[in-house]
């Protein structure tokens, strides 16, 4: 039985506010990293510093903390967004299979920050290993996005998206660029962290020296990923005007344009926490746009 048009609409908003506290968490768990506050609550998960009610004695625990408390209500959310979708939608729709998608991603994203604490891998821990924890970290995030952006699409639109043009391969070829942009901008966030806030010296500390000497990587990514992303949103503009990907290809352009002025900024003023957040936001957006934008051209192609 398909589902009436206002429980359809019910379970799209849901799926909208999932979306959008989600890269609330993201960007307080940026924070709790840029902050040096990932030891706040020792090595205990998930209580912090072994204790249910912990006391409030420092900065760190306080924002270490908030973050899992936001956390653990997202979860809740996104509980409630696969339950809904499989009362709502009828076996074999799309909603159900990419809200179940979130909840797994969601479990995973937990696991990953659990394994951060648990080894020790935050505040200004200086290791190899924790390059790829936050690499892994990051990849598992664009995937939550990308699921609860499926999700979303599949409530509103219903449309099964097919990726055999060459139109829709492009977008899917720019996501998996954006990606490795994502992850070669973790990399140089970690040494931005260790470097600036811990202090840490490059020339005395291989394992920062090595992340530093990969930080000139990720402006290279970041302008070749610019790039692609820029001839891509043109070629759906031409190929699919006035369509819905083509307003999301304009949006992703700005962003685009956007993102290259704020990370010469980032750079510029030696990565100030508050610039960090406002570099991962415009991030998250050029994402979920690209997402949108890859899914509706294929929809529509």
């Amino acid at each position: 039985m398909t589902a009436s048009e206002p429980t359809r609409r019910r379970f799209a908003r849901l799926a909208w506010a999932t979306l959008a506290f989600t890269v609330v968490v993201i960007l307080w768990g940026a924070y709790v990293r840029a902050s040096g506050s990932g030891a706040g609550c020792g090595d205990h998960w998930p209580l912090c510093d072994g204790q249910v009610l912990p006391r409030l004695d420092s900065a760190e625990r306080i924002v270490e903390l908030t973050h899992r408390l936001t956390s653990g209500l997202l979860g809740l959310m996104v509980a409630a967004l696969a339950l809904l979708a499989f009362r709502t939608f009828p076996r074999g729709h799309a909603a159900r299979r990419w809200a179940a998608a979130t909840g797994v991603l969601t479990i995973v994203e937990a696991l990953l920050g659990a394994g951060l604490v648990v080894f020790e891998q935050v505040a200004y821990n200086a290791s190899i290993g924790r390059a790829y924890w936050m690499a892994a970290h990051l990849v598992n995030t664009l995937l939550l996005l990308y699921a609860l952006v499926r999700t979303v699409h599949a409530a509103e639109n219903g449309r099964t998206p097919r990726w055999n043009t060459g139109t829709a391969r492009w977008a899917a070829a720019l996501l998996a660029a954006l990606a490795v942009v994502g992850m070669s901008g973790a990399v140089a966030a970690l040494g931005d962290t260790l470097v600036f806030g811990g202090g840490h010296d490059p020339e005395t500390n291989p394992v920062v020296g090595t992340l530093v000497g990969l930080r000139i990587y990720h402006p290279i990514f970041a302008v070749a990923g610019a790039a692609l992303g820029l001839f891509v949103a043109w070629r759906i503009r031409h190929a699919q005007p006035r369509t819905t990907a083509a307003a999301l290809a304009s949006t992703l352009t700005a962003l685009l344009l956007v993102q290259l002025a704020v990370g010469a900024t980032n750079v510029a003023l030696l990565a100030p926490v508050w610039m960090q957040i406002v570099h991962l936001l415009v991030t998250d957006a050029i994402w979920i746009v690209a997402v949108l934008m890859a899914v509706e051209t294929a929809a529509e192609g």
